[in-house]
């Protein structure tokens, strides 16, 4: 428990809950280490050129993850919306500054039917008109051959958050087919950052704009980044907020603006994920979770068992345990009541189950979470 945020965020009418739902937007992300914090302080007894330091940053950057390019943005939606402009604009920069206008021009980005979801809604900011391809049962690489046309501006590739799944091809596949017709591939990659591979494996691939949340690898909630390929990272970054201040055109992405603490922390967050002995992470996770599931032991209305990055991959949550509840329609019930009760505990629904992620909150949280779940199910 932290009592100095406590006595913050009452100051400031709120809760301070504690975190057992993962690395959500709605309660802001990750958490920053001390490195992650320092780097952020002594980047702001200092200003900086942001041009600069955003070019110098991609270089480190694109070298730590072994790609042409790469650029800090304000988080993984803006990451997509840039990139889209980016592909947008890469034949026709007379529309650097016509953008979301897009009559004219190719402005089609093709997305995969059965993997849609609400972010999504990035990809259409610049202007673009989302075309779905494929079917209920998933996407052919002949589909998105005959799906390809002359509006067709980008191919969107969204990495399923749990590995492989059925009807859903190969980016290789993907990356042959719109490469032999002369378009770039856009990954959302957003929460691929464990396996570390995941963060190199898409640009390797050929990919040419891959986007990552930051937040995954424990950065400030509001980062992001782009990698892939030089000519249209640097399109990012004209069609960012640096392209607006410093170049000749007004740019669509002047709203999307990350400050130098940020960008500093992004980098010294990156270097972290890389260099931590994710072993050892997890095995403290596994301590964690096995003291909710000491506590929840015997209770009939449960199945409770651990759910880990090794097995089940899901970046939000990282590792916890998951409770599939007798009666599934109790769920959000007890997902209400642990939130509303004292002190605030916010979980994740899914599917009927709720799923308590151990990464983001203390050892002496573990065991309030554990106490808490027991109450509520035995109430």
């Amino acid at each position: 428990m932290n009592a100095g945020a406590d006595d913050l965020y009452a100051e400031l009418g709120l809760r301070a809950p504690i975190n057992a739902a993962g690395a959500y937007t709605i309660l802001g992300g990750s958490r920053l280490s001390a490195a992650v914090q320092a780097a952020m302080a002594t980047a702001n007894g200092r200003f900086a050129d942001m041009k600069a330091l955003l070019e110098s940053s991609g270089r480190i950057v694109a070298d730590l993850l072994g790609a042409e390019a790469a650029y800090i943005t304000s988080g993984a939606a803006a990451a997509l919306a840039l990139s889209v402009a980016a592909c947008l604009t890469r034949e026709h920069r007379d529309y650097l500054e016509r953008l979301p206008d897009t009559q004219g021009i190719p402005n089609e980005v093709l997305v995969q039917r059965s993997t849609r979801q609400k972010y999504d809604r990035c990809l259409s900011l610049s202007g673009a008109r989302i075309v779905e391809v494929g079917d209920e049962a998933g996407l052919t690489p002949a589909q998105l051959a005959a799906a390809i046309g002359p509006r067709t501006a980008a191919v969107h590739y969204f990495v399923p958050l749990q590995g492989p799944a059925a009807g859903v091809p190969a980016l290789a596949a993907v990356i042959e087919v719109a490469h032999g017709r002369g378009l770039p591939v856009v990954v959302d990659a957003a929460g691929q950052t464990y396996p570390l591979d995941n963060l190199r494996q898409y640009a390797r691939a050929g990919a040419d704009l891959v986007c990552y949340a930051a937040k995954y690898f424990d950065a400030p909630h509001s980062t992001g980044m782009v990698v892939g390929k030089r000519e249209l990272v640097e399109l990012v970054a004209l069609n960012g907020f640096v392209g607006f201040e410093t170049s000749a055109f007004r740019t669509i992405g002047r709203p999307m603006k990350v400050d130098r603490q940020e960008v500093v922390a992004a980098v010294v967050a990156l270097r972290e994920w890389l260099g931590l002995n994710h072993e050892e992470r997890l095995l403290k996770y596994g301590e964690r979770a096995e003291v909710i599931l000491a506590e929840l032991k015997g209770l009939a209305a449960i199945d409770a068992f651990r759910i880990s990055e090794r097995e089940t991959p899901k970046p939000v949550l990282r590792d916890g345990v998951r409770l599939e509840l007798k009666d599934a329609k109790r769920a959000q019930a007890l997902a209400d009541a642990l939130r509303e009760g004292e002190p605030s505990i916010w979980v994740n629904v899914e599917d009927g189950a709720v799923n308590v992620s151990v990464a983001f909150c203390d050892d002496a949280d573990v065991a309030v979470i554990a106490r808490r779940l027991r109450e509520a199910l035995t109430a």
